[in-house]
């Protein structure tokens, strides 16, 4: 079911859980092996995060984030796509496994705004794109995806019955966290995506690690540890495994992010928290990935950096499903946390 939203709209839709035209029907490929006995994944995109910002914080500043990376398997020097470091391509990639030149097998999407055509991303692609969402309810699992931008309701069209609640709040964070929590608990999904705006907005207000960008940072950092709280808590989700990263940086006191040679706006974070799962360096326990340094490697050129497009698989992996047809990050090399 499409779902038209406003610049301002609040938006909560619940989907039908039978199949559809763009649901993979018959799983195939190989799964990956679930590490706990009823695995859920939250992931949770911080849009716009520089990880200079954990630095310049600290643990006294960003408490609950350093936490996921000192008990959790993370890295500060993952990468976005090559080819735009702007918020909608970026996050498609996370989804569906991808890069985005469409050309070279990707998704398509080049644009960052709610422009209605193309219409779904398999319009932009040209041909049929899988996704984590629909791999996760051919397996008959649940999902859901929370957001602070208006722009991903191009998901819900995009993939109208894999997504069985989608529920975007523009430009509200709190609400966002708050409105996730309560379904984490009451509804027991495999998938949870929650998008988290703030940053993004005062990198582009005030500047990259501005004190308005750090402050943003901070309340980031407040609603990530209540999310931590209830996984300690609550009996629903002692099997919830966390993925954060990020779809770009952002040059330090530039209040733009689409230079896509600029480390700053390439650089992001990515730390997978939860049961079964040590504090390590991902690169260190992953030596199919190579480190870039400040470097953006391009994909399928030598060995590849960890970047958010890993986001799709590792999850799948995690919960034991097949991965994403048509998928390149993470499918043949898959990112291993533990």
């Amino acid at each position: 079911m499409a779902t038209a939203v406003a610049a301002v709209a609040v938006v909560a839709t619940t989907l039908s859980v039978s199949g559809g035209p763009s649901a993979d029907l018959v799983p195939t490929g190989a799964p990956g092996t679930a590490l706990v006995e009823d695995p859920q994944v939250l992931v949770i995109s911080l849009d716009g995060f520089n990880p200079t910002a954990l630095r310049r914080l600290g643990r006294s500043g960003a408490p609950n984030l350093w936490r996921l990376f000192d008990e959790g398997a993370g890295t500060l020097d993952a990468r976005t796509q090559v080819e735009r470091t702007i918020t909608l391509p970026n996050h498609t990639s996370m989804v569906t496994g991808r890069r985005i030149d469409r050309k070279k097998g990707g998704h398509g999407v080049t644009w960052n705004d709610d422009r209605l055509t193309p219409r779904t991303v398999q319009k932009a692609a040209g041909h049929a794109v899988s996704s984590l969402f629909s791999r996760v309810h051919a397996s008959h699992g649940s999902t859901a995806l929370y957001a602070a931008k208006t722009k991903f309701s191009l998901w819900d069209r995009s993939w109208p019955t894999a997504i069985d609640k989608v529920v975007i709040h523009a430009e509200d964070d709190a609400q966002v966290v708050a409105d996730a929590r309560i379904d984490l608990v009451d509804d027991d999904r495999a998938l949870t995506f929650v998008h988290l705006g703030s940053a993004d907005k005062a990198g582009h207000a005030s500047g990259w690690l501005s004190p308005a960008y750090l402050t943003a940072v901070e309340r980031l950092d407040a609603l990530v540890g209540s999310v931590l709280t209830d996984a300690d808590t609550a009996p629903e989700l002692a099997d919830l495994t966390v993925i954060v990263t990020a779809d770009h940086g952002g040059v330090p006191g530039a209040k733009a992010h689409d230079a896509v040679r600029r480390p700053a706006n390439f650089t992001i974070p990515f730390v997978v928290w939860g049961s079964g799962i040590d504090h390590a360096d991902l690169y260190a326990i992953n030596p199919g990935y190579r480190k870039p340094g400040r470097k953006q490697q391009p994909p399928l050129t030598g060995k590849q950096p960890i970047r958010n497009g890993n986001v799709a698989n590792l999850a799948l992996d995690l919960l034991g499903y097949p991965r994403v047809p048509g998928s390149i990050f993470g499918k043949v090399t898959p990112l291993e946390v533990e």
